[in-house]
């Protein structure tokens, strides 16, 4: 957990364009377009990698950073053991290990 933690304080402890000095923007000279969050990406970048689509997984890839994509996977896994655990009525300890083939202990 304290990883998450860490990670999270250095997403958040970026500067932004308007405490670094630089101007922001404005409306007109921004391009238009579509914004995504973090868990759609990871959501997009972990379907295109399961059905193999690499174009999927690299455009999922460029809508946030590398280190919002990072947490937003770890988040889905996290979520996607726990829901599993409760399915199969099973620790999520078990059904990680079963899903990384690994035995469980």
């Amino acid at each position: 957990m304290s990883g998450t933690m860490a990670r999270l304080r250095k997403l958040f402890s970026r500067p932004r364009s308007a405490e670094s000095g630089d101007p922001a923007p404005s409306a007109e000279s921004r391009p238009k377009k579509q914004t995504h969050n973090l868990f759609e990406a990871a959501a997009a970048y972990v379907a295109a990698g399961v059905e193999d689509d690499q174009d999927g997984v690299d455009e999922a890839a460029a809508w946030v950073s590398p280190e919002a994509l990072s947490f937003g996977v770890n988040e889905l896994a996290c979520r996607a053991v726990i829901a599993l655990a409760r399915e199969r009525d099973e620790s999520p300890t078990a059904v990680a290990r079963t899903l990384l083939g690994l035995p469980v202990a």
